[in-house]
């Protein structure tokens, strides 16, 4: 109960932040991965063992990202009309991010555990928890890095596209859901429900492309 008590109140104090701050720096997510981050390694904590002390929290993971998927029934006959953009931007969008991830990996000559948790770090956690089995990757570390890389697409991708002139809510919801997600996702919907709803296709459609990938690769 203590550590679980501890990531609520961590990430309450994110949310305080971010009301007062108003920066996209100040995500309360991550504001609460870093202040578990520094209580896991000041306490000598494993991760193993927070894991399994809050696994109430991460069991509500899955239907949390399943809630995303509301503003897709909302707004279901534009998005209908638009499903051609729709699966050509998130496909596009979530290979590029696979093979930059694999890519790099391989450049930066990082271990087999780290390119194997990469490979599906596109994918939200609990998909990358679940194909780390198959993938060989250890599954914390392929959770987490699917977690980081949800919090550095939330935090730079928004001005990114903004930076480049994307404005249109559907190509910036796709591009902000295929490369960072669920933490992605809920920073795209502060743009509005329309680049929320983009975002959820774009991480459904990153889950489905991570896992097919992952299939191709396993059966060779």
């Amino acid at each position: 109960m203590v550590w679980i008590a501890l990531t609520l109140l961590a990430f309450a104090l994110g949310v305080v932040v971010q009301l007062r701050a108003r920066s996209p720096l100040a995500n309360p997510t991550l504001l609460a991965t870093l202040l578990v981050a520094a209580a896991l390694l000041l306490s000598g904590v494993p991760y193993a063992t927070y894991l399994g002390h809050v696994k109430p929290l991460t069991s509500l993971l899955a239907p949390a990202i399943v809630a995303l998927a509301v503003p897709l029934y909302r707004l279901r006959a534009l998005l209908a009309r638009q499903w051609r953009s729709l699966i050509i931007g998130g496909l596009s969008g979530t290979l590029a991010g696979v093979a930059t991830d694999a890519l790099l990996s391989r450049a930066l000559n990082l271990g087999q555990d780290a390119q194997r948790s990469l490979l599906t770090a596109p994918a939200t956690s609990p998909v990358a928890l679940q194909l780390a089995q198959f993938t060989g990757a250890p599954p914390a570390l392929a959770a987490t890095l699917a977690v980081l890389s949800g919090l550095v697409g939330a935090l730079l991708l928004p001005g990114f596209l903004s930076v480049i002139g994307v404005k249109h809510p559907l190509a910036r919801g796709l591009a902000i859901g295929a490369v960072a997600h669920g933490v992605g996702t809920a920073r795209a919907r502060e743009e509005g429900e329309l680049t929320g709803a983009a975002s959820s296709i774009g991480m459904g459609l990153a889950a489905l492309i991570v896992t097919l990938t992952v299939a191709g690769l396993g059966s060779r």
